[in-house]
C-alpha cells in the first residue's frame, strides 16, 4: 500500500522563537490593501447607484409654437442660437441661454418641411408646402411686423427638404428630385433622380462635403456625388427610411431612421450589410442626429420618446419622455454636445441633457476627480451583476412597456417557426440569416 503524505517546512509558518505560534503574512507595500477589490466594489456600487439618483435630464421648454413643431436647426456659429419651423408656417429663432424667442417669421403658407443655415451663419433657408425656397436674415429685429425674404424661389413641385454645403454657397433641396442650387441663381445648377418617386430627406456629408444622400418613400437611400452630377449607390430596405444623418468623424459612414422601428448604421463603402442595427424603439423613427464627437447618435420616435445609441451598439443607453410629450417629429444634439433637442406634435420644444446625471456649472478640481474616479470605478465594475443591473434600469410609460413586451412574444414566435420549419425542410433549403442582412433588400451601383 502507497501512503502520500505532505510535507511542509515549519519556517514558512511558525515565527523565529519557534514556539507553536502561526507566521502573520504581510505587505509592506502602502499602496495596497488586502480589501482593495471589495472596497472599490462597494464604492462602484455607491457611484452607480447615485448616478441613477440624480438623472435628471429635462432641462427646459421652450413654449411658443401655435403649431407641431416640424423642423430644427442650429446655427453653426452660435452655441445659443436655434430656429424651429412649425407646421402652420412660422419659423421662430430661440435663444437657448435666455429660454425665449427672439424672433417670429410667418415664413410659409402650409407646413415649414425644412430649414437650414448658410455655413457662415448670416443667413437661412426654408422650404414649405406653397413650393418656394425661401432665404432669411439671420438677424433682425422682432418688430412684429411681416418680414420680407431676401430671395424666393418658386418652384415646379412641393419640396420635402434642404440642407446647405458644409464649405461653398451651393444647397441642396428634394421632392420629386434632388436639386442642387447655387445661392446667386434661380434655376438649379444640376437635378439628379434614380426611380419615380417622392424623396422626404437630403443631406450633405460634412467631410467629403461633394457627397450627399437621400432617402425616398419607395424604400431607397441613394448616394450621390456632386462632382459628377449621377447617383453613386442605392439600397434599398424592407420598409420606407425617414431620413438619414452622416457622422461627423467618420467620412463613409451614416445612419438611417427607419419605419421598421429600427436604426441602420451603414458604411457607404459596403451597403449589403448594415455596420450595426440599432433595435429599442416600439414605433417608426422620424428623425437622427449625430453628437459632434460621433460616438452616439440621438433619435426621435412616433413612440413618444427619444432615445440615445452609442454607434457602436444595438441598444440605447438612454431614453426620454415626458407625460405629455406627443410624437417626436424632430431632434438636434447641440455643437457642444452637452444638449439634445427636440419638437414635438404638441408645440413644445425641450432641452435636454446630454448626460442625464451630469452636475451643470463650474466645477472645483475636487468634484471633477472625484467624478472621473467614479466613472473609473463603474468601467471596472461594470459586469457585475448587480451593478450591470442598477446601471441598465430604465423606467418606461406604460404604453412603451407593454409594446416591448408584445414585441418580444412576436419575436420569439417568429424565431420558434422559423426553427421549425428549417427542422422539417430539407438541409439548406432554409438558410439561417442574420440580423443585420435580414432587412436588406438589394445593392444597385
Amino acid at each position: 500500500m502507497k501512503v502520500k503524505m505532505l510535507s511542509r517546512n515549519p519556517d514558512n509558518y511558525v515565527r523565529e522563537t519557534k514556539l507553536d505560534l502561526q507566521r502573520v503574512p504581510r505587505n509592506y507595500d502602502p499602496t495596497l490593501h488586502p480589501f482593495e477589490v471589495p472596497r472599490e466594489y462597494v464604492r462602484a456600487l455607491n457611484a452607480t447607484k447615485l448616478e441613477r439618483v440624480f438623472a435628471k435630464p429635462f432641462l427646459a421648454s421652450l413654449d411658443g409654437h401655435r403649431d407641431g413643431v416640424n423642423c430644427l436647426a442650429k446655427h453653426p456659429k452660435s452655441l445659443a442660437t436655434v430656429l424651429s419651423g412649425a407646421c402652420d408656417g412660422e419659423v421662430k429663432i430661440w435663444n437657448l441661454t435666455k429660454r425665449k424667442c427672439i424672433r417670429t417669421i410667418q415664413a410659409h403658407e402650409g407646413f415649414v418641411r425644412g430649414i437650414c443655415t448658410r455655413f457662415c451663419g448670416s443667413s437661412f433657408f426654408t422650404v414649405g408646402d406653397d413650393k418656394t425656397v425661401k432665404q432669411w436674415k439671420m438677424d433682425g429685429p422682432d418688430s412684429g411686423a411681416e418680414e420680407e425674404p431676401l430671395h424666393t424661389i418658386l418652384g415646379k413641385t412641393v419640396y420635402t427638404g434642404i440642407d446647405h454645403h458644409w464649405k461653398d454657397p451651393v444647397f441642396a433641396t428634394c421632392g420629386q428630385q434632388v436639386d442642387i442650387w447655387d445661392e446667386h441663381r434661380t434655376n438649379p445648377v444640376c437635378s439628379m433622380t434614380w426611380g419615380f418617386d417622392s424623396i422626404s430627406s437630403v443631406k450633405f456629408n460634412p467631410i467629403e462635403t461633394f457627397l450627399l444622400g437621400s432617402c425616398a418613400s419607395d424604400r431607397n437611400i441613394v448616394l450621390y456625388d456632386m462632382r459628377q452630377a449621377t447617383p453613386l449607390k442605392k439600397v434599398i430596405l424592407d420598409m420606407r427610411t425617414n431620413t438619414i444623418c452622416w457622422n461627423p468623424m467618420e467620412a463613409f459612414v451614416f445612419t438611417a431612421a427607419n419605419e421598421d422601428y429600427n436604426l441602420y448604421t451603414f458604411d457607404m463603402r459596403a451597403l449589403d450589410t448594415p455596420m450595426m442595427v440599432h433595435m429599442d424603439h416600439v414605433s417608426a423613427v422620424l428623425d437622427v442626429d449625430y453628437s459632434p464627437t460621433g460616438k452616439d447618435f440621438v433619435s426621435a420616435s412616433f413612440d413618444k420618446s427619444i432615445r440615445i445609441f452609442p454607434v457602436d451598439k444595438s441598444r440605447s443607453r438612454e431614453v426620454y419622455h415626458t407625460k405629455r410629450m406627443q410624437h417626436v417629429i424632430c431632434v438636434k444634439w447641440t455643437s457642444d454636445s452637452k444638449y439634445i433637442m427636440c419638437g414635438s406634435d404638441e408645440m413644445n420644444i425641450r432641452l435636454w441633457k446630454a448626460n442625464a446625471s451630469e452636475k451643470l456649472g463650474v466645477l472645483t478640481s475636487r468634484e471633477k476627480a472625484a467624478i472621473d474616479y467614479n466613472q473609473k470605478l463603474k468601467e471596472k465594475f461594470q459586469h457585475y451583476p448587480q451593478i450591470k443591473r442598477i446601471a441598465r434600469h430604465r423606467h418606461l410609460p406604460k404604453s412603451i412597456y407593454s409594446q416591448i413586451q408584445e414585441q418580444r412574444v412576436m419575436k420569439e414566435a417568429r424565431r420558434r417557426k422559423e426553427v421549425n420549419r428549417r427542422k422539417h425542410s430539407k438541409p439548406g433549403s432554409v438558410p439561417f440569416v442574420s440580423e443585420k442582412k435580414k432587412h436588406v433588400v438589394a445593392v444597385v451601383k
